[in-house]
């Protein structure tokens, strides 16, 4: 048995190969603008963490657990 392909088959393979392309590469942008958006706010994290007053640590009282 020979499989004749068509025109117009080979049209809505192509079709559905374009979909399913652009829903991949519309998902890797939305994760990479996710992954901007997180790396920018652990930064400013990293930033107001650093610039906190050691102060806070002086007042603290050791206690032993167990």
């Amino acid at each position: 048995m020979i499989l004749a392909i068509t025109n117009a088959e080979a049209k809505y393979v192509a079709a559905a190969y374009g979909a399913v392309f652009l829903v991949v590469l519309l998902y890797v942008v939305i994760i990479a603008l996710k992954l901007e958006r997180l790396e920018r706010e652990l930064g400013e994290l990293t930033e107001r963490a650093a610039a906190r007053p050691v102060s806070e640590s002086e007042h603290r009282q050791e206690v032993p657990v167990g």
